[in-house]
């Protein structure tokens, strides 16, 4: 994470230090594994009093999941610059390549937190865009949802690059309805093209689809079938018409 691409002017250090925590969760997330914990290096051009702040956020999205927040390093640099890993554990990793022909795709959560809260960040509305910011990370729904998905990954690069990369490691085409995909009330139509949503994204077989939902209703999130999984000659596409892989590219 970079000051000039990542943090928006209004956001708090407490903020930035959570998301930087949350962002690595994710990934455990997204192979349905337990977190266990994560270590932050951390470079600026000097060290003030929103370091402590930093460190509390950090250490509060850790304690949200389980895990504990484990350090790190600090080092000189020109640019207020974070990186994150996140240690998990599962004994059963899901990967985004199991995607079969007849399965379902479906999303746990809503998108477009960091798009809406850009906008707000934007409008001078610091206190929704920093609410938006701390996005809770999944690891609950991640665990609850492994015996069911065949595929899954995080939205860290938004639902339409998540949904490419699910096809083409399973060798599939995935068909999504857009009017089912589950948004927050401010969204906008093109959202799903704007990275760092940090929800769900996963396939399963029909028939599991109300065992799962009842199993992530237990950890308070709800679970929207939005897609089918298609032969992969027909690609990837959003009510019938080709979806294009933009968004979030590392």
């Amino acid at each position: 994470l970079h000051e000039t691409t990542d943090f928006p002017d209004g956001v708090t250090q407490h903020t930035v230090g959570w998301r930087a925590a949350a962002v690595s969760l994710s990934d455990v997330a997204g192979s349905g594994g337990r977190a266990l914990a994560v270590v932050v290096a951390y470079g600026a051009s000097d060290f003030d009093e929103g370091l402590d702040a930093f460190v509390h956020g950090a250490s509060e999205a850790c304690e949200s999941v389980g895990a504990r927040y484990v350090g790190g390093d600090l080092d000189s640099h020109e640019e207020r610059t974070v990186v994150s890993s996140a240690v998990g554990a599962t004994d059963d990793v899901v990967t985004r390549s199991g995607a079969r022909e007849g399965d379902v795709a479906a999303v746990a959560g809503a998108h477009g937190k960091t798009a809406v809260g850009l906008r707000a960040f934007e409008s001078g509305d610091a206190e929704r865009g920093d609410e938006l910011f701390a996005f809770p990370p999944r690891i609950d729904e991640g665990v609850a949802l492994a015996p069911y998905a065949t595929a899954m990954t995080d939205l860290s690069d938004g639902v339409a690059v998540g949904t490419h990369n699910i096809a083409e490691a399973s060798g599939v085409g995935i068909d999504l309805r857009r009017d089912d995909l589950p948004t927050l009330p401010e969204a906008d139509e093109d959202d799903i093209f704007v990275g760092e949503d940090y929800e769900l994204l996963l396939t399963l077989p029909s028939e599991s689809v109300e065992e799962a939902r009842k199993a992530l209703d237990e950890v308070g999130t709800s679970l929207s079938v939005v897609g089918e999984v298609i032969e992969e000659k027909n690609g990837v596409s959003i009510d019938g018409e080709p979806l294009e892989r933009r968004g979030y590219e590392h």
